[in-house]
């Protein structure tokens, strides 16, 4: 670990990040912290130092000396009396004040009972002292570290109910076009939730899809222009030309295949597929 008795930095040994881009905050106690000891904070960081558990103060870019709440014993003394321990037990916390990338999937139902699923990505980023005071007094430490992960768990829930919320009163065919309404949801509820540990909520993308890949093969042959009799035939044509199925023509026509009859010829295909509607724009 990239701490000495005299330093303390959030940089280890061969100068990477402790933090990197998927942890949020990172949490060093030892002993050899004491009172003089050089707290070195990196510009993409914010520094919380805490003493048995009070914090002591939160501090920004640059290198400070660490004093003693009330009278100040210089690190030597500390050596000698104590045995180079000090008899404050001192935490440093670095917290990551870069922009981070969150990720959250799942499965919601539409209006019909259709599973489609979702996946959401988000950043995220710690914006101030203030804010960074907030996360370590309401985001839990499991270990050293809270991970990037950790925080996209608490947010789950919240995404979940956001996106259900329109989905579920939304016909299957109909959810690409609430894209723009579940996103802003999604960032409503988001960012009031996140504001609570101190978290500041960037920007959010979604992406909707149907769960079975039949119904997302169906969806597209309807965006040709096939009506859902047409689609299911073409579908079904589609996975029989597939198997090398030679019948696979009459199934787009809906017409029966008799051993040794003739097959459907390309005209037939052609007088048989939907035309697309030829309205006049002039005023009659």
């Amino acid at each position: 670990m990239a701490v000495t008795r005299q330093v303390i930095t959030s940089l280890n040994r061969d100068g990477t990040d402790m933090l990197g881009t998927k942890t949020v905050a990172i949490k060093i106690a030892d002993e050899s912290i004491v009172s003089g000891s050089l707290l070195t904070v990196e510009s993409n960081h914010f520094c919380v130092l805490k003493s048995r558990g009070a914090v002591l103060s939160v501090y920004e870019t640059g290198q400070y000396a660490i004093q003693t709440p009330d009278k100040p014993i210089i690190g030597s003394i500390v050596q000698g009396f104590f045995g180079g321990s000090s008899p404050w037990v001192y935490e440093v916390i670095y917290i990551n004040r870069s922009k981070l990338l969150l990720h959250n999937q799942g499965i919601a139902t539409s209006k019909e009972m259709a599973e489609v699923q979702y996946q959401v990505d988000y950043y995220i980023h710690v914006d101030s002292k203030n804010d960074a005071l907030a996360l370590i007094t309401h985001m839990p430490f499991d270990g050293q570290a809270i991970s990037a992960a950790e925080v996209a768990a608490y947010a789950g829930p919240v995404v979940e109910q956001a996106i259900n919320q329109i989905i579920q009163l939304t016909p299957l065919e109909q959810i690409n076009e609430r894209v723009h309404d579940i996103v802003e949801l999604i960032k409503e509820h988001l960012s009031a939730t996140l504001k609570v540990y101190g978290i500041a909520l960037n920007d959010v993308k979604l992406l909707v899809l149907p769960s079975d890949q039949r119904m997302r093969e169906l969806i597209a042959l309807k965006a040709f222009g096939l009506d859902p009799l047409h689609a299911v035939r073409y579908y079904l044509a589609l996975r029989m030309a597939d198997k090398g199925l030679v019948s696979a023509p009459n199934a787009a026509c809906g017409l029966p295949f008799n051993v040794g009859g003739p097959l459907v010829s390309s005209d037939i295909l052609h007088n048989q597929a939907p035309q697309p509607s030829t309205k006049s724009n002039n005023p009659s």
